[in-house]
């Protein structure tokens, strides 16, 4: 061989990372076709993954935030709902604990799963953004409505794993130890009670696919999402420490137990224990793992959220208050819109009671009152930017039911 056909192959022969040659190092370990890495690049990338992991775990070495306090940033944005905020801030409290646990202790906490229900607009889902906040692991939010079971169109479980991971930048240890919410998970339901002869790809067959991702279970995660295939390097992913809290609705299920609660009594002179003039909170207050069976939700998959929490729907009162409280209420953020036009906007108690009505009329929760101040505001903000300096808006009940326009009043010079 002659010596330019030498220093060709001593030049291909050596590491891609530090560039050395297969002579200045004790070992060369070759890849894909002529791609090479030497030991001590291999001892420099090990060093830095074990870095990674104490510092992960070091990271929940510090105090541990006390239900009380996860709970009161928690009041800072929704209003009422005061035993599901109790119930996720203790979930997430010992969370926290599981992660800063002696693994060599006899004792071995395990995670408890938990299951948001309640109606549309009650809070379920500001609660787990507002979660993602105010903690310091990994978070993801996840729509069960997408998902469906492997090998169908649709988005596989594993994805939800995969935002959790970009939201760790990758770190698979600090992924490990996040925290998923899955709304909607009442749309995962069985169809009927019965088997049926065709696959429920979008119902049962995805409750099954969470099975095990709820508990202890090595998950394969595409890192580039999508299907699955052979050929594609997947990442490993332990979900022992990941707490899922799972939300959705479930309508329909008050009939179901007003149908249990209301066959407690038998014999002529017993009084039945009916709950027809209860109200709907009241009602799902009441609700048992058996009624979620029932409504579609199979034995595995209930077994595994350990703690069911009920939100109550919103009274006129509740609507009113997360229309001022909130550090997000609608209120506040119309004043600040207005204020950065130097104009004042105001609303009177009838006024907010008004909107609260309407609100109450569409049946959507906080959800509907974006929405009505955006039917009764949208003339005055399309107009705000060129009269609206130094004026005042003083929003009437007969401005919110369309019966007048908002008219600006010049703010005196001592305003």
């Amino acid at each position: 061989m002659d010596k330019k056909s030498r220093d060709k192959k001593e030049k291909a022969m050596s590491c891609s990372f530090c560039g050395r040659n297969y002579n200045a190092v004790k070992r060369l370990i070759q890849g894909d076709r002529s791609v090479y890495i030497c030991n001590e690049c291999v001892e420099a990338c090990y060093t830095l993954i074990q870095k990674d992991r104490t510092d992960s775990t070091k990271h929940f070495s510090k105090k541990i935030p006390t239900p009380a306090s996860i709970k009161k940033h928690l009041d800072e944005y929704v209003v009422g709902q005061e035993r599901a905020k109790k119930v996720l801030a203790v979930a997430v409290h010992n969370h926290y604990k599981r992660l800063v646990s002696d693994v060599s202790d006899d004792v071995e906490l395990e995670k408890s799963n938990v299951l948001l229900i309640g109606p549309t607009g009650s809070g379920k889902t500001l609660l787990a953004r507002v979660l993602a906040k105010i903690i310091d692991v990994p978070f993801a939010i996840a729509d069960a409505t997408t998902f469906t079971e492997a090998g169908y169109v649709g988005e596989d479980v594993e994805n939800v794993l995969l935002r959790l991971l970009r939201n760790a930048d990758f770190n698979v240890t600090r992924a490990q130890q996040g925290i998923v919410y899955i709304d909607e998970v009442d749309k995962i339901s069985r169809k009927g009670p019965n088997a049926s002869i065709t696959r429920d790809v979008s119902g049962e067959g995805v409750q099954q696919a969470l099975l095990k991702m709820f508990e202890h279970s090595i998950v394969n995660v595409p890192p580039q999402g999508g299907r699955k295939h052979p050929e594609q390097q997947y990442i490993q992913i332990d979900t022992k420490d990941i707490l899922f809290i799972c939300g959705g609705t479930f309508g329909g299920v008050e009939s179901i137990i007003r149908k249990r609660v209301g066959k407690k009594a038998i014999g002529f002179d017993a009084k039945a224990d009916f709950v027809d003039d209860k109200s709907a909170g009241e009602i799902m207050s009441k609700i048992k793992i058996d009624d979620l069976i029932e409504y579609g939700l199979i034995h595995e998959f209930v077994g595994r959220l350990h703690v069911i929490a009920t939100l109550m729907p919103l009274d006129q009162d509740d609507l009113i208050k997360i229309m001022l409280e909130p550090k997000n209420a609608t209120v506040k953020q119309y004043q600040k819109i207005f204020e950065m036009e130097n104009a004042i906007l105001e609303f009177s108690r009838e006024t907010l009671i008004e909107i609260s009505k309407k609100a109450l009329e569409r049946k959507t929760g906080a959800r509907a009152l974006r929405s009505i101040f955006e039917d009764f505001m949208l003339d005055v903000m399309y107009d705000l930017p060129t009269s609206g300096k130094r004026s005042i808006y003083t929003v009437t009940p007969e401005v919110v039911n369309g019966k007048s326009r908002l008219i600006p009043q010049k703010l005196r010079k001592s305003a």
